[in-house]
């Protein structure tokens, strides 16, 4: 009897693993993702579009496009298997914040 010759069906992932998924998809995303909506919208607003902010922005840009896509998106989508749930969590987790950090800069600089 060789009980190691088949796999598992069900991956079962390490606590630390759901801690560290969750922590990332309601703390730090949203967190990022809100700073980076209020300064992406100041770069905008502020018309000082030097070659170091500019490039601090487009850095900014592409580090959240890849922590949306890698840490939440994916994620969900291999614990769920559903491309709508996926997206509603991206919806959740990383626009909704980030739309908040613009209309803060927005509300900010009508005062």
């Amino acid at each position: 009897m060789n009980l190691s010759s088949q796999p598992s069906p069900v991956e079962t992932r390490p606590g630390w693993h759901a801690f560290f998924s969750e922590s990332v998809r309601f703390v730090l995303a949203p967190l990022i993702l809100l700073f980076s909506g209020f300064f992406t919208a100041n770069f905008i607003i502020s018309g000082a579009y030097t070659w170091p902010r500019t490039s601090r922005t487009l850095a900014l840009t592409l580090t959240v496009l890849i922590l949306s896509r890698e840490f939440i998106y994916k994620e969900q989508l291999s614990l769920n298997g559903s491309p709508d749930r996926a997206r509603s969590a991206l919806l959740y987790s990383c626009v909704f914040p980030y739309v908040i950090g613009v209309l803060m800069m927005l509300a900010l600089w009508a005062l």
